[in-house]
């Protein structure tokens, strides 16, 4: 019997309405060949819209079902559990975009309104030919593994381990805490971190769920999401580091390689400081008055080389500088994004400044001021009138008159070049990428965004999730961020990783390559093509075979493969060559 077909077109309120003539474009698609029924809902994603599909399959005996909406990475899951409901395969579903690939990138509405109908009839034609998939169950091994001891990865820690689940928690370095125990307070409350963050890394410590690995490194990772075999090396710190205390380092073992099993795997590897001496026009490194950020941090501790005094070669300082947007917002640094915490934490040391030195001057070069979290703007509106000067500029050098220092830079307001002498100069510096990123995105195969930070699966609906099911991201790896997001998305990672651990299995998807092994040579090229890792060759028998549950469905294995015996699941030839036709 031939396929009776669903079309269901999306207003998406005015999102596609407002371009698109979506009545018209249900009128058309009633008139394709298999098509039982056309109809448009306001909001098809929305409980009436779902109701709507549901009784036409057990009223009107549909067997597929075309939804021209958004992108199908919006709702695909959503339509899916719809027919599934309904009590038809979840894989007899097609989704028509006609948001993002017609309404958003046109303005006259006659020909967006042709070219969605274009879009809906080459759905119908490719809804015909799909073919049902089941779907399988993997147990999940009930442990996390987290990479990284900063407060990223110590909060991800506790929220699973809190829940009930083993932990293997590794840091590369020496000691946890990450670069949170260099600061001496936080903004925009002024609150110490001694206490904060040590409270912290005792329950760590403590924590009977939590095994804590330091001087140590994850160097090899197999499996899939509930079945991950990880090897961590043990003892990789250099040999003229310092030991860690007891109460930081949890007086850890010596040197080898320990297997794991996990079920989810959280990255918080953290961030790097630019490095100030990429500006040599900010003379880091020449003068001993110039120095960054987070060396200013420790030169303003108790514990610090001067006992919390702030000074230069016991120089009186009169004037001090500081400097926005060092490595952040510099196109031809290749760092065109904002930092985010530099605002903030220049504020903070500022006032940190006035509160040591009351007499200084301090002036504060700024090319935007972004106050963006709850109580910064406040905080900056404090430090203002602390007789702290901010000027919209940009600086171009630095260089000595006599035995000061002279920041010349480019008055932005007032559109005439400025020069301004100090004592000392504080470039704020902005995060970056790790060094070593590249490394942890090869095992866990994470892409990578345009700025070298781990791209997440979405922003907005899959903030911590990667392409690489069963790993998640917190904090500053996945991009800048300061303490209370970073604990914040911790905790959602956390939360997420919890998902597969608490269920006890994980559901594989079904969108996946089949290799016939008639067809297969061996000659490994499909391998090679695989960025996942989901397909290895049988010795035996001389074939390649797929772990379904490794591999992601995107068919660059069956491009690669010089003998046509790889095919896709839900994206055959006959299925993507009949959408082609409809098209064109």
């Amino acid at each position: 019997m031939p396929p009776k077909v669903g079309v269901y077109v999306c207003h998406c309120g005015t999102n596609i309405a407002h371009t698109v003539d979506v009545e018209e474009v249900a009128r058309a698609a009633s008139g394709l060949p298999n098509v039982a029924i056309a109809r448009d809902y306001i909001y098809m994603c929305s409980d009436p819209g779902q109701q709507l599909i549901q009784d036409d399959i057990r009223e009107l005996g549909l067997d597929r079902v075309v939804v021209a909406s958004c992108s199908p990475r919006m709702h695909e899951l959503t339509f899916r559990t719809v027919l599934r409901d309904a009590e038809i395969n979840p894989y007899y579903l097609q989704i028509a975009n006609i948001r993002e690939q017609c309404s958003w990138v046109h303005t006259e509405r006659a020909r967006a309104t042709e070219k969605a109908k274009g879009v809906v009839s080459a759905a119908v034609s490719r809804a015909c030919l799909l073919e049902p998939l089941e779907e399988t169950d993997a147990q999940v091994t009930p442990a996390a593994l987290v990479i990284g001891g900063g407060i990223a990865g110590m909060q991800a820690a506790l929220t699973i381990a809190d829940a009930g689940y083993v932990v293997h928690l590794v840091e590369k370095g020496p000691f946890i805490g990450g670069h949170v125990a260099e600061l001496g307070r936080t903004f925009p409350t002024l609150e110490d971190v001694g206490p904060l963050l040590g409270g912290v890394i005792r329950s760590v410590e403590t924590h009977p769920n939590i095994e804590l690995f330091t001087n140590s490194q994850v160097v090899e990772v197999e499996g899939f999401i509930g079945n991950f075999e990880v090897k961590v090396r043990r003892g990789v710190a250099d040999s003229g580091e310092e030991a860690a205390s007891d109460d930081v380092a949890g007086s850890q073992q010596g040197e080898g390689i320990r297997d794991l099993s996990v079920g989810a795997i959280v990255v918080a590897t953290g961030f790097d400081i630019f490095d100030a001496a990429l500006k040599p026009e900010f003379a880091y490194g020449l003068y001993d008055g110039v120095i960054t950020g987070l060396e200013l941090e420790r030169l303003s501790s108790p514990s610090g080389p001067t006992g919390g005094e702030i000074r230069i070669a016991d120089r009186e300082i009169r004037d001090v500088v500081f400097i926005h947007c060092v490595g952040s917002r510099d196109r031809d640094l290749g760092n065109p994004y904002c930092s985010r915490i530099c605002c903030m934490y220049t504020a903070k040391q500022a006032h940190l400044v006035r509160e040591k030195l009351p007499e200084a001057r301090i002036t504060v070069f700024y090319i935007d001021m972004r106050a963006f979290g709850k109580g910064f703007e406040e905080f900056y509106d404090r430090v203002r009138e602390k007789r702290v000067l901010y000027r919209r500029g940009n600086p171009s050098e630095i260089y000595k008159r006599g035995d000061r220092l002279v920041v010349r830079a480019e008055d932005t307001l007032l559109s005439k070049p400025v020069e301004v002498e100090a004592d000392l100069v504080v470039l704020a510096t902005g995060l970056v990428p790790r060094r070593d990123g590249d490394q942890i995105a090869s095992l866990l195969k994470l892409s990578r965004s345009e700025d070298g930070f781990f791209m997440e699966l979405h922003p907005k609906l899959r903030p911590v999730d990667t392409a690489t099911d069963g790993v998640y991201l917190a904090g500053c790896c996945q991009s800048p961020k300061d303490i209370a997001d970073t604990v914040a998305q911790a905790k959602a990672a956390a939360s997420s990783a919890l998902i597969p651990l608490s269920l006890g299995k994980v559901r594989v998807e079904s969108v996946a390559c089949a290799i016939d092994p008639l067809l297969c040579s061996g000659c490994g090229l499909c391998a090679d093509a695989c960025i996942y890792g989901a397909l290895n060759l049988d010795e035996r028998r001389g074939v390649m075979t797929a772990n379904q549950v490794v591999c992601k469905g995107c068919g660059a294995c069956a491009t690669a493969c010089p003998s046509g015996a790889i095919v896709v699941k839900h994206f055959t030839l006959d299925q993507i060559l009949a959408e082609v036709e409809a098209a064109i």
